[in-house]
């Protein structure tokens, strides 16, 4: 690790150790530094496979105490500086941003609705534009029937007449023939 705390000292930085779980980059480096200072530790005895977990390390479970949140609180799992981001995704966002996409949002709702009524609206008035249609066949049809109603009604005048005009011509005749 003697070329590695240049590039692993930033801070933030956790690191996975099995003795130690996940700890502070710094924290461990220290760690490590000491221990080679001082002379080797005995090593632990062998038990059998169990997950290890150490105190320090949190679970999904576990929410900080209040007082983690104290600036001379030196747990190397808690930065403030998490802390504060979890509280910014807990608040909900109110900067004008925001606003204009629930604007946006509620406006592109807006449109898909109109564009909706839209095509309703275009498809009743094709129906009507059909109905309209067929109702002006229907009524040219009627008008053509009453035109050859009345063309016949005229027809039957005429022939009323003019059988009419040669009656009384024919009876003119012969009243004055008897004279």
């Amino acid at each position: 690790m003697s070329a590695e705390p240049q590039f692993l000292s930033f801070k933030g930085l956790k690191q996975y150790t099995p003795e130690d779980g996940w700890g502070q980059v710094n924290a461990i480096l220290q760690s490590h530094t000491q221990q080679a200072a001082t002379a080797p530790a005995p090593q632990q005895q062998q038990q059998p496979y169990q997950a290890p977990v150490p105190d320090n390390v949190p679970t999904l479970t576990e929410t900080p105490d209040a007082s983690d949140n104290t600036p001379n609180n030196a747990s190397p799992m808690f930065d403030p500086l998490i802390n504060e981001l979890f509280e910014q995704l807990r608040v909900p966002p109110s900067d004008e941003l925001t606003q204009t996409w629930r604007t946006i949002a509620a406006e592109v709702n807006l449109l898909t609705q109109r564009m909706a009524l839209q095509r309703e609206l275009q498809e009743r008035l094709q129906k009507l534009d059909q109905d309209l249609f067929e109702l002006r066949g229907t009524i040219l049809s009627h008008l053509a029937d009453v035109q050859h109603a009345a063309d016949q009604q005229l027809s039957s005048a005429r022939l009323r007449a003019e059988v009419s005009a040669l009656a009384q011509t024919k009876l003119a005749a012969k009243l004055t023939n008897k004279r």
